[in-house]
């Protein structure tokens, strides 16, 4: 119903039937002319994808700040909660992006799994993941190594414990896939060791995996950046 405008430019974004509210706010941690950062909380998708839409970290972004030309500067799991990163305008994203791909961003990451005694750390875990038949699961293979994981230990009460890695490569699922290779699944994952399928959504078992810190050089203004989440892994003794 719209008259035509010429050079005008429309955004289309599909509609979706039902989309399923997702009852954890997300905050902005910091805010520049550049650069945008944002602390998610789980269960958030950072991204439009499948069953969700409006209900993703971008498009929150976006509406709560007003600013249509957002883009994220890299991606971490639904399931997973904290620190993410938006570039605000177009001709800085590939500056911005380019330290991901230069390997130029630490990033730290809390996590509570079980407890092995036996287990020796701090360990550096490397191993070969490539996609496993099932379309939602990585799998170690062999092969020429292209994950790598740092894993130290933070406390331990129990058989849990809460662990501090550090990933220095970026495969998908890395971190999910290295702890369970080592006997150590993180607490409340659906996907490993095992699959698990569920009809309705829950949100009581949060995975507990957490985006802690993100630390870089900024490729415009040239300072350090260290942003933090606020959020805090609590280890409960079973």
């Amino acid at each position: 119903d719209t008259s035509f405008k010429a050079q005008s430019v429309v955004r289309y974004y599909r509609a979706l039937e039902h989309e399923t509210p997702i009852p954890f706010e997300e905050h902005i941690l910091f805010q520049d002319e550049y650069l945008l950062v944002a602390d998610k909380p789980h269960f958030l998708p950072a991204v439009p994808a499948g069953k969700y839409l409006q209900e993703t970290l971008l498009v929150r972004l976006k509406k709560k700040t007003g600013i249509d030309d957002l883009a994220p500067m890299h991606r971490i799991d639904r399931e997973t909660a904290g620190v993410m990163l938006f570039v605000i305008k177009p001709e800085t994203r590939g500056a911005y992006q380019s330290l991901f791909q230069n390997k130029l961003v630490k990033k730290q990451y809390h996590a509570i799994a079980g407890y092995r005694e036996d287990l020796k750390l701090p360990l550096t875990h490397q191993s070969r993941l490539q996609e496993s038949e099932h379309f939602m699961r990585m799998q170690e293979t062999s092969g020429i190594v292209n994950s790598e994981t740092q894993i130290e230990l933070m406390a331990q009460s129990g058989n849990l414990a809460k662990y501090l890695l550090t990933p220095l490569t970026g495969k998908k699922h890395q971190l999910r896939v290295h702890m369970m290779s080592l006997g150590i699944p993180i607490v409340n994952d659906q996907i490993y060791p095992e699959y698990i399928a569920t009809e309705n959504e829950s949100f009581e078992k949060p995975l507990q995996l957490l985006a802690k810190q993100i630390e870089f050089t900024d490729p415009i203004s040239g300072q350090k950046r260290v942003f933090q989440s606020s959020k805090e892994l609590v280890l409960i003794r079973q």
